[in-house]
């Protein structure tokens, strides 16, 4: 995809500051640290437009990024981290469910999972929670960092994620590494098809 201009529209964090458009809508989530900025900056070809953050739990807002006014990207804050107090957990789960449920721009939500581990009880859920939002469409789960992983370890690793998040025949799952340029065409046809 040829991208012209990129730009965090809005950071929200509830429904009345998401951005009055039509604009067709794909949404990444994923536990803190999972990668989700870099993969967002590497599929706009951008260094830094997304802010990355060695601290887990930054993103506490959902940003809108505007890709030449076609279609956005949209980050949704991490979930899964232990400093987070119970009602900063309660936020996060509502803030969640108003954009799941009730945004009529979204297209599809992509969960990211990190290839060197075992997908969490969190991420199940997560998945669980996103497919019930979603129920007739397949599942897309990103498998970040597999650049640190050898070959052998990643292909053991996508068959355990694909096991233990217990995915479809029709769901996809998709190696990503910001390295390279594993995964990042296949995000962008995924988004093609399904952009209407």
């Amino acid at each position: 995809m040829n991208i012209h201009n990129a730009d965090l529209e809005v950071s929200a964090v509830k429904k009345e500051q998401y951005p009055k458009t039509i604009y067709p809508e794909f949404a990444f989530v994923g536990r803190s640290n999972v990668g989700k900025s870099s993969m967002i900056n590497k599929l706009l070809n951008r260094k830094s437009l997304a802010r990355v953050s060695q601290t887990p739990g930054k993103t506490i807002t959902i940003n809108f990024y505007n890709v030449d006014d076609t279609i956005f990207l949209v980050d949704l804050p991490g979930y899964g981290y232990a400093r987070r107090s119970q009602s900063e957990i309660e936020k996060w789960g509502d803030m969640i469910d108003d954009y799941l449920n009730g945004r009529k721009q979204l297209r599809k939500v992509m969960m990211l999972v990190d290839s060197r581990h075992a997908p969490t009880n969190d991420d199940k859920v997560m998945l669980e929670w996103i497919k019930s939002a979603q129920p007739d469409e397949c599942a897309i789960v990103i498998a970040t960092k597999t650049d640190k992983l050898s070959k052998r370890e990643l292909e053991k690793n996508l068959k355990m994620i694909y096991k233990e998040l217990e995915l479809e025949p029709d769901d996809i799952l998709v190696p990503f590494s910001t390295k390279d340029d594993e995964g990042k065409y296949t995000v962008w046809d995924i988004i093609g098809l399904m952009k209407g």
